[in-house]
């Protein structure tokens, strides 16, 4: 390779992830935390007109700082419930749980998840949202 085609090789950027458009409308990727946030054991919190929502590593526990390979095999659970109460205070029947891979793509499928949920229950969220707001 002559250092005319090094150079052109060594200059060639790294192709960059395709920019999502942030929609008001829907649950974004960049509304909650990346992946590595979860590693260290947090739960996030969320709502969207009427649905709460929770994203955590399944187990939740802190494993930042443990090698990759000793880990063990993690989830992403999402789970999401009418408002007004918080997560600890709703009954588990009234939850909606799901498991997705453990990485970025999961992630991504997570909070599609999420916006299939919204919309396809849509008059649950609304009636929540009402009640909340009496």
């Amino acid at each position: 390779m002559s250092e005319e085609e090094k150079d052109t090789v060594n200059n060639q950027a790294e192709p960059e992830e395709e920019e999502e458009t942030y929609d008001p409308n829907k649950i974004n990727y960049r509304d909650s935390f990346d992946v590595v946030y979860y590693e260290y054991g947090q739960a996030f919190y969320g709502s969207f007109r009427g649905m709460r929502y929770r994203i955590a590593r399944n187990p939740l526990e802190n494993v930042f700082f443990t090698p990759k390979d000793k880990r063990g095999e993690a989830f992403f659970e999402g789970i999401i419930w009418p408002e007004p109460k918080s997560f600890a205070n709703t009954a588990d029947d009234k939850k909606t749980t799901k498991l997705f891979s453990f990485d970025k793509e999961g992630k991504k499928a997570l909070i599609e998840w999420l916006n299939e949920q919204y919309l396809e229950r849509k008059e649950e969220w609304d009636e929540a949202k009402a009640n909340f707001n009496e």
